[in-house]
């Protein structure tokens, strides 16, 4: 749905409180298509980014995995390589 939420569950470190946030916040964007919200829609606007921080943070706490945690940095370079592959010119 959207690019800029990634996968927070099983890494070490876990998943930061502003970085749950942020994914509620890019939730919250697309679902409202609302980038900044107009001060009418404000207050629902940060309920709503409130409400799904909480829940998602509720889900994480929740999750269980045998897996073992996967490494943020590891995970980063994969993430640049790809497109490195991808759009590398001959």
């Amino acid at each position: 749905m959207c690019r800029n939420i990634h996968t927070l569950f099983n890494y070490e470190p876990p998943a930061t409180e502003h970085e749950v946030r942020d994914a509620a916040l890019q939730y919250v964007r697309k679902t409202s298509g609302f980038t900044k919200p107009s001060q009418a829609n404000a207050e629902a606007f940060a309920r709503a980014v409130d409400e799904v921080a909480a829940s998602t943070q509720r889900l994480l706490d929740a999750l269980v995995t045998s897996a073992a945690p996967k490494d943020r940095e590891v995970e980063a370079a994969r993430a640049r390589e790809r497109p490195a592959k991808r759009f590398a010119t001959a």
